[in-house]
């Protein structure tokens, strides 16, 4: 399916409010202290946010590990976003993986809140890639 410029920049936009709110919804959350829902929400607002780049760039990706894997030929192997970026990725994934479906694991602040940071730069990082022209 072919998106016509201005369907791909509203797309786009909604992406990038979405991973805003998200991100939000994990800083509320870890208040609580609910550190899988924590990990989900983070990867969530990393997952909207590298979406919406791919997007904005005509790469269309079906399934997660599509996103993952268009973001790291087109973007991080290329040099275009740093390494650390593409890392912190695939380990949210992974612990979103754990905390949604590992039955006797849960994750802890320890394992949780060093990432708010890294994501914060992560966001950046590619918003400033979203809304260069």
């Amino acid at each position: 399916m072919s998106l016509t410029k201005e369907e791909r920049e509203a797309i786009v936009e909604f992406r990038l409010q979405k991973a805003k709110s998200t991100l939000t919804e994990a800083e509320g959350i870890a208040t609580l202290g609910y550190w899988n829902a924590v990990a989900n929400r983070l990867y969530y607002a990393c997952f909207y946010m590298t979406s919406a780049l791919l997007i904005k760039n005509n790469y269309a990706a079906q399934s997660h590990s599509g996103v993952i894997h268009l973001f790291g030929f087109h973007f991080i192997k290329t040099g275009i976003v740093s390494q650390n970026a593409g890392k912190l990725f695939t380990r949210l994934f992974e612990l979103r993986q754990t905390g949604d479906y590992d039955d006797l694991f849960n994750l802890s602040a320890d394992d949780v809140e060093p990432l708010f940071p890294l994501a914060h730069k992560f966001m950046d990082e590619l918003s400033d890639l979203i809304t260069d022209d």
